[in-house]
């Protein structure tokens, strides 16, 4: 009987993802886990696009961290 392969599992936390990517995958998470809580389309969207419903434990990426790390990129 062969074993099984242990994939590898990628996180966040990775340090192979950018901040950029790591803010893109919570919002996907987030998106998902609202729509898997019986969220329609609509009402997951609204909620992901307002800040002010974003849970407190959430340390997510500020736009302007999001900003400076694009501008630091460019300049490499």
């Amino acid at each position: 009987m062969a074993t099984p392969r242990k994939r590898k599992v990628q996180t966040v936390a990775d340090e192979s993802y950018s901040k950029l990517d790591q803010y893109c995958i919570w919002l996907n998470e987030y998106y998902r886990s609202l729509k898997r809580a019986g969220f329609s389309e609509d009402m997951a969207y609204w909620l992901l696009t307002n800040k002010d419903s974003y849970p407190d434990w959430v340390n997510g990426v500020k736009v302007k961290d999001i900003i400076e790390h694009i501008e630091d990129e460019e300049d490499e």
